[in-house]
């Protein structure tokens, strides 16, 4: 699942929701609308993972 790997990340990296979800898919709301039971595709998916990975090696971590 996604949600999950997202809030530890936004734990990890102090990070706002509504700042997640614009950096990485342009959409602020994202992390809410998953917490509120949205599916994500796999092209969202995709897409949030790669920022996340991308935002770590920029991190040194």
């Amino acid at each position: 699942m996604l949600l999950p790997l997202i809030e530890t990340f936004l734990r990890q990296n102090d990070m706002p929701p509504t700042r997640f979800g614009r950096s990485s898919a342009r959409d602020p709301r994202l992390v809410f609308d998953l917490r509120r039971g949205r599916e994500p595709g796999a092209r969202l998916t995709k897409r949030v993972e790669h920022f996340m990975n991308t935002y770590r090696r920029s991190q040194g971590q």
